[in-house]
């Protein structure tokens, strides 16, 4: 049979690219808020009150104060934390280096937003106190130790050739750069937000395209990837084949093979099926934590597919946005193997 004639009715396809829409139409919101904010945050000189707590995450990593105000935007909206982050590497502000130390250092922060949005709301609860409260707290210290790998690689890896602070110094001084204000005075209020909505509006003009490109493109090969996976001769049963090795290598229980499968799709879903199993005694606290990592390290490859990939391509494009992939990636795994290395210590 065909791919055609298994593809899903025209309603469905009208579902999917609606739904598409809807997930563009709130990045490019947040994107918006984010560079809109860095412009005003520069136009006005609140980088330097916000400077005064940021300075302990950027003076170390040799990178300006001012990209302080993006990484602590992060835990109010990761997607306005990289939008700002992405203004300030088009201006010049960062090099290709310098950008990666900042997103790096950024991962703690885009967890905490979590920590009141999902894990204590929502799984907490599903996994009881102890359980839950032991994987967020693994969950967090990786997310940690990758914002102070990022901290210690500034240190090392940047200087002054990295950064250019010279751009926002033209940006931050009303009368300074050959502009108008030169002849009429400082610009006003009224016209510092108007500049700022001008930037923001060129940004998404560049951006939204792209980003809306990608998300379709990745959208139906999602919905039709049972199709295109009999058409290449495999299955879903990779999935547990892999959590399959992984579970065997470090010893976890059988039963771990599908909760690894599971958590590996939705993280709801990983937690609603291992927790009776932690009831009844089948898990200890350690290893169903161990277990819910190794979904976590199986997932990568689902969730950079599904929404790093859009997401980091839309932002930064296909070139930067693969360095910016890897790196994350990288680090999470470097650091929730230690993270399991230590959880399963005899």
């Amino acid at each position: 049979m065909s791919l055609l004639a298994e593809l899903p009715p025209v309603s469905s396809l009208v579902a999917l690219l609606a739904d598409v829409a809807s997930r563009v139409l709130r990045i490019a919101l947040f994107l918006s808020i984010g560079v809109f904010l860095a412009n005003l945050a520069v136009s006005f000189g609140l980088v330097e009150k916000i400077a005064v707590v940021s300075q302990y995450l950027t003076g170390p990593a040799n990178l300006p104060d001012e990209v302080g105000t993006a990484i602590l935007t992060t835990t109010a909206s990761p997607t306005a934390g990289y939008g700002m982050l992405a203004d300030f590497r088009e201006s010049g502000v960062l090099d290709d280096r310098a950008t990666l130390v900042a997103v790096t250092i950024n991962t703690f922060f885009g967890f905490a937003q979590h920590i009141v949005t999902f894990y204590v709301p929502i799984l907490i609860p599903i996994l009881g106190a102890r359980v839950g409260l032991l994987y967020v707290t693994t969950r967090g210290l990786v997310a940690l130790a990758i914002t102070l790998t990022g901290i210690a690689a500034g240190a090392l890896l940047l200087d002054s050739s990295n950064v250019d602070r010279g751009v926002l110094t033209d940006e931050m001084t009303p009368d300074g750069g050959e502009t108008d204000a030169d002849e009429t005075g400082p610009p006003t209020k009224a016209q510092r937000v108007s500049e700022a909505l001008g930037e923001t509006r060129e940004k998404l003009g560049e951006i939204l395209p792209r980003l809306a490109g990608i998300y379709v493109v990745v959208a139906l090969l999602v919905a039709y990837s049972e199709e295109i996976l009999a058409l290449l001769g495999g299955s879903g049963q990779a999935l547990t084949t892999a959590a399959d090795g992984l579970t065997g290598l470090l010893g976890l229980p059988g039963a771990a093979v599908p909760v690894v499968a599971a958590f590996a799709l939705d993280t709801t879903s990983g937690a609603a099926v291992i927790a009776p199993l932690i009831e009844n005694g089948t898990f200890t606290a350690r290893t169903a934590v161990a277990t819910m990592l190794v979904g976590g390290i199986v997932s990568f490859a689902v969730s950079t597919f599904k929404r790093s990939i859009p997401f980091q391509y839309g932002i930064w494009g296909r070139d930067f946005g693969s360095k910016v992939i890897a790196v994350n990636t990288g680090l999470k795994i470097g650091w929730i193997a230690l993270a399991l290395v230590v959880l399963l210590a005899p």
